[in-house]
């Protein structure tokens, strides 16, 4: 899937090979900014970063000479913010210039492994107690996706976050969920009870009439197995709605 040559690092056919000296070395002016970006990352932290130089430095992993900026700044014309690049489906980042295989693969374990650490914080841990962690979670997870996804959170006797699973995908506007299989999930988990979350891509978490009738739906189908139904929550692109804390629930 990769080739190496004597001239090329790690990139496939789409990727453009970067201009070097002529030496074969990068010149000093890129060197050197690599190097300035990297320590002002590993003295003050990603804080004062702009999303660009944070993208262009997990860029470095991939194109190991050459300047890396105009790949970054492609990425973010495109895509808005460093958010948006990572959650961005691979068949959209190839086609942005300089971009291939190698650099969307890098792109999207980065994204997994932000997610894994969103998650840590809030799985086997009492979800009152830990509340902003997991709004953070669901946001990390779903504020950016551009298409619907429907997630359940089960909770034990105890509130305690015992699994998050993804329930259903779905289009722009739409995901399908079906009550019963919601249950019959929770009686599988041993759950006592559940939060329901679900995105809206448009950015806008207002629920529609659809996502008011498939809360009761599911309500009613979990009371009738003494499951208790704590909230649904939409995520939007940058708020959320709780569906209990607006009286929905």
């Amino acid at each position: 899937m990769f080739q190496l040559d004597d001239t090329r690092t790690l990139f496939d056919k789409h990727e453009t090979p970067v201009a070097t000296s002529g030496t074969g070395k990068q010149p000093s002016y890129i060197a050197g900014h690599r190097k300035r970006l990297r320590d002002r990352f590993l003295s003050g932290g990603a804080s004062a970063m702009p999303d660009y130089e944070l993208l262009e430095l997990l860029l470095f992993r991939c194109i190991k000479q050459g300047d890396v900026k105009p790949v970054a700044h492609a990425l973010l014309a495109k895509f808005g913010d460093l958010n948006r690049v990572l959650c961005a489906p691979v068949s959209q980042l190839v086609t942005v210039s300089g971009v291939g295989e190698a650099i969307a693969t890098e792109l999207k374990v980065t994204e997994a492994v932000a997610h894994r650490m969103a998650r840590a914080k809030v799985i086997q841990r009492h979800v009152v107690s830990s509340w902003d962690a997991l709004l953070d979670y669901c946001h990390t997870v779903m504020a950016h996706r551009e298409t619907e996804q429907f997630r359940i959170l089960f909770l034990d006797t105890k509130n305690v976050l015992i699994a998050d699973e993804e329930q259903a995908k779905g289009t722009i506007d739409h995901v399908p969920v079906y009550p019963r299989e919601v249950v019959k999930r929770a009686l599988e988990l041993n759950a006592a009870s559940l939060i329901l979350v679900h995105n809206h891509p448009s950015g806008d978490p207002t629920p529609s009439d659809a996502d008011i009738n498939i809360t009761g739906q599911i309500n009613a189908a979990a009371a009738a197995l003494n499951i208790a139904l704590h909230d649904h929550l939409i995520i939007g692109k940058s708020t959320e709605l709780s569906f209990r804390a607006t009286g929905l629930l």
